[in-house]
């Protein structure tokens, strides 16, 4: 059990225990009654020392946490709530606390389609209903993109089930390029959101090539309890460290790139890449940067959409590229005049 788990055990233990006042509570009253919360809940001993409660009536007492708990000691030994009606369950909610909480709600339901939210339902409501309550009812100030009209999206919560519990699942997906749908077997490992848009990774039955199918693609998803999940070591940190977007593959490239003065700022507050670096700082504003990427659909969409803002310098093939599908869009533009 986490430790943070094990401190909220412990504050709601004296807590209880100090709201009882049919009974006097000493330092070892208070630490047996810790000890033998935290046996209740993990099965074993779990000793708690005199120092930790200590300092658990500290965090009480102060504002750290936001109790301020007026916990007094009387005749010397004896702990008690000066406030025989004061219990930490009860704390106001201050502005912060209903902002934040405001803006909480607001991201927990873009994961609504997910059932592991489910539960949080009753909670949300709640959290709604005392937000409202606190006056803290505002327009939100976080806004999230989102597209809940994604093609696709009914199929996240199966799929994330089936990865948590290692089952493997029947896809019938259809490519873009395709003429007909394909149905196998797919043992999954992550679910991948790119540009507001879903994917699965995973691997094919009896195949060990890593698989990315985007969830507006898949026609069916059926559970095949008769075939044996196979886990893997796949991490996932690992595997895209040198991409952008979700198509991996072994073309490793360094590309130079040159940004205009007012791009520029933007680039370099916001890195099109963790590997990417400074090359040269022009005059006028002007930048040169670096990338060590994946040569993928991704990274050439992504260095077109600056447009004439942005020029690739290196490698020479992908600055032709560049180009060639510049041009073929100006002779699109002209051709619409």
């Amino acid at each position: 059990m986490a430790t943070n788990k094990h401190a909220l055990i412990r504050y709601r233990t004296i807590d209880k225990c100090l709201q009882n006042r049919t009974k006097r509570w000493t330092l070892q009253d208070l630490i047996d009654a810790c000890s033998d919360a935290l046996y209740e809940y993990e099965g074993k001993d779990a000793y708690v020392s005199k120092r930790t409660t200590q300092l658990d009536i500290q965090v009480l007492r102060s504002d750290k946490l936001g109790y301020n708990a007026p916990i007094i000691v009387y005749d010397r030994k004896y702990y008690t709530y000066e406030d025989e009606d004061f219990t930490i369950t009860d704390i106001p909610l201050t502005t912060n606390d209903m902002d934040v909480l405001s803006e909480s709600v607001e991201m927990l339901r873009q994961f609504k389609d997910f059932s592991l939210f489910n539960e949080l339902n009753g909670v949300i409501q709640k959290l709604e209903d005392k937000i409202y309550r606190g006056g803290g009812s505002q327009s939100p100030i976080i806004h999230i993109e989102k597209n809940e009209h994604l093609k696709g999206l009914e199929h996240l919560d199966t799929l994330y089930q089936a990865i948590q519990k290692q089952i493997v699942l029947r896809l019938t997906y259809r490519s873009f390029k395709a003429r007909s749908s394909n149905t196998f077997l797919f043992h999954g490992y992550i679910l991948k959101e790119f540009n507001n848009r879903w994917f699965v990774v995973g691997r094919r039955n009896g195949n060990a090539q890593i698989y990315v199918f985007a969830l507006d693609r898949i026609e069916q998803v059926e559970i095949d309890l008769k075939t044996d999940y196979v886990a893997s070591d796949f991490d996932a940190d690992t595997y895209y460290q040198d991409t952008i977007g979700v198509t991996v593959n072994n073309k490793i490239v360094d590309v130079e790139f040159w940004a205009d003065r007012a791009n520029a700022p933007y680039i370099k507050t916001k890195p099109l890449h963790h590997s990417q670096q400074i090359l040269e700082e022009q005059k006028g504003g002007s930048i040169v940067f670096s990338i060590r990427v994946c040569h993928n659909f991704e990274l050439e969409r992504l260095l077109l959409g600056f447009g004439g803002a942005l020029e690739v310098m290196k490698p020479l093939y992908l600055r032709e590229i560049m180009i060639e599908k510049l041009e073929w869009a100006m002779k699109r533009y002209v051709q619409k005049k």
